[in-house]
C-alpha cells in the first residue's frame, strides 16, 4: 500500500543497487516512532540505524512522507464516502517537552513547557491536512496563522475553520479578520462551559484532540526529541501514515479509555446523522 508511492530508484543515475528494502527501512522508522527508542539502539534484525535514517532525512527533505501522507488520507476519506477535499477544519496546537537542543526550543508560560509547540489542522474525521511544528514561546494566534497561510491554495473548498477560545477572545481578535481578509476562512469559537470542571467534550473540537491522543499512541511523539523542526513534523505525518495504513488495510483498533471510547461514540453518531 505504501510503497508504489515511494520514489523509484533510477537507474540511469548510476550507483550501486539497494542494499536494504525499502519495507525494511519503513518497519524501522516505524520501530523508532512506536517504541520511542534512539536511532542507534535499533534491533539488529531492523535495518542499520544509520541507513534508516539517512532514507527518513531524505524523504523528509524532498516531501516524500508529505505526499504518502496526502495520497492515504485522500483514499480513507474516498473510503469513508467522503470527498477528498474538505470544507470544513479543526485547528489547536499541543505543547510537548523537549530535553534537546535544537531548532526553534522555547518556553509556554501558559503551561510551563519548554520545547515546542505542535500546531495541527485536521479535517472532520480527524486527519491531518496540515502540521507546523514551531517555538513553544510563540503564542497560539501568532502560530495559527503560520499553519492557515496558503491553506486554500492547497484546500480549496475549506472555508470553515473551528478553533477554541483561546484564538478569539475579547483582547485580541485580529485572527479573525486577517483569516477572512488574506485567506477567506471563517473562524468560529467553539466555547467552553465554565460551570463544568475537569474534562468535558466539547463539539467539533474533540475531533483534533482525538488526533492528539492518537500521536500519543506512539512514544517518539510523547515527547520531542527531533533537533530539527522538519524531521517533527516528518514524525507526525509518519504516525499518520501507519493509522491510515492499518484503516485502509482493514485492521480494526479498539478504542482504549474512556476518552477515546466516547470520542469514537460520538463519530459513529455524527456518520448516523449525516
Amino acid at each position: 500500500m505504501i510503497e508504489p508511492l515511494l520514489p523509484e530508484r533510477d537507474p540511469r543515475r548510476g550507483g550501486r543497487p539497494l542494499k536494504f528494502p525499502r519495507r525494511l527501512i519503513v518497519d524501522t522508522v516505524l520501530y523508532v516512532l512506536v517504541s520511542g527508542c534512539a536511532w542507534r539502539l535499533v534491533p539488529h534484525d531492523l535495518a542499520p540505524w544509520d541507513a534508516a535514517y539517512r532514507w527518513f532525512r531524505a524523504w523528509t527533505a524532498d516531501g516524500t512522507w508529505d505526499r504518502v501522507h496526502d495520497a492515504l488520507r485522500d483514499r480513507v476519506r474516498v473510503a469513508d464516502g467522503r470527498d477528498p477535499q474538505p470544507s470544513a477544519a479543526v485547528l489547536d496546537s499541543q505543547s510537548a517537552r523537549s530535553h534537546q537542543g535544537g531548532q526553534a526550543i522555547g518556553y509556554d508560560a501558559g503551561k510551563r513547557v519548554r520545547g515546542r509547540k505542535r500546531h495541527l489542522l485536521v479535517d472532520t474525521c480527524g486527519l491531518v491536512l496540515r502540521a507546523v511544528v514551531h517555538s513553544a514561546s510563540v503564542q497560539d494566534r501568532a502560530g495559527a496563522k503560520l499553519v492557515l497561510a496558503g491553506v486554500r491554495e492547497l484546500f480549496p473548498q475549506v472555508g470553515l475553520v473551528w478553533v477554541d477560545g483561546g484564538y478569539v477572545n475579547v483582547i485580541d481578535a485580529g485572527l479573525v479578520g486577517w483569516a477572512a481578509e488574506h485567506e477567506g476562512l471563517e473562524i468560529v469559537a467553539v466555547p467552553r462551559n465554565a460551570d463544568v470542571k475537569g474534562f468535558q467534550v466539547l463539539p467539533r473540537r474533540w475531533v483534533v484532540e482525538r488526533t492528539f491522543s492518537w500521536l500519543g499512541r506512539c512514544r517518539r511523539l510523547a515527547r520531542d526529541y527531533e533537533r530539527k523542526t522538519a524531521h517533527a513534523e516528518a514524525m507526525i505525518k509518519v504516525a499518520m501514515i501507519r493509522l491510515m495504513a492499518a484503516r485502509l488495510a482493514g485492521e480494526e483498533i479498539e478504542p482504549h479509555g474512556p476518552i477515546e471510547t466516547e470520542a469514537a461514540r460520538r463519530l459513529a453518531d455524527d456518520l448516523m446523522n449525516e
